[in-house]
């Protein structure tokens, strides 16, 4: 069947029912694209909100331990206490930090058992057993005797290795001198004489030697 010509104002009628049909459908999609660009930039909103969030909980974390309490009661004197009989202990690491008002180093500790400690200031601290000198740097030294150590193989351990740790602050380094016979030494090099605390704090397991500053 032949469709019938349809008259000039009849095409203009039509054409015109197209445009505005054409326009209906180019809004409809114009609006869900928007919708779907808010959604998208609403979760990059939220989730760099979340970011800056952690990023503020962490700064003020770090500002709030920026000073750190010394512990004990500090003097040059000698300092020594036995330790429990059945300790069997070894010393795994040595970390030393320099904080605001207290510089200090922590003898990290494993096995059972409570340690015990003969520590005192000299100027030329010798290796237990054999007697040899033990080099440092600094002009004085505070040899430190942990007691109620083993060798690391009697506790299954294989031997940390501690060797020499860097110092912090007032602390030039720290020297490991070996274990014997139950006692671990350790040369703690300064350049003068100071007050310090011997505190064992637990969880984790470990003696803290503490110098207050300032």
């Amino acid at each position: 069947m032949i469709e019938p010509l349809r008259t000039s104002s009849q095409r203009r009628t039509t054409l015109a029912a197209i445009v505005a049909a054409g326009a209906l459908g180019l809004a409809s999609c114009g609006a869900g694209t928007s919708t779907d660009t808010d959604a998208t930039s609403n979760a990059v909103d939220e989730s760099t909100d979340a970011s800056m969030m952690s990023m503020d909980s962490s700064a003020s974390a770090s500002s709030t331990d920026a000073g750190v309490t010394p512990l004990g009661t500090a003097d040059i004197a000698q300092k020594t206490l036995r330790p429990e009989a059945s300790s069997q202990l070894m010393v795994s690491n040595v970390r030393v930090g320099s904080h605001e008002g207290v510089d200090r180093v922590v003898f990290d500790l494993v096995g059972e058992g409570e340690p015990g400690w003969f520590i005192d200031y000299t100027d030329s601290p010798a290796q237990q057993g054999s007697g040899t000198a033990i080099e440092f740097e600094g002009d004085t030294a505070l040899n430190v005797n942990i007691d109620g150590t083993a060798y690391p193989f009697e506790l299954g351990k294989e031997d940390p290795d501690i060797g020499t740790v860097d110092g912090a602050g007032s602390i030039t380094q720290i020297v490991s001198a070996g274990t014997f016979e139950g006692r671990s030494q350790f040369v703690i090099g300064l350049n003068e004489q100071q007050p310090y605390s011997v505190q064992v704090l637990q969880d984790p397991h470990r003696l803290v030697i503490d110098f207050p500053q300032g």
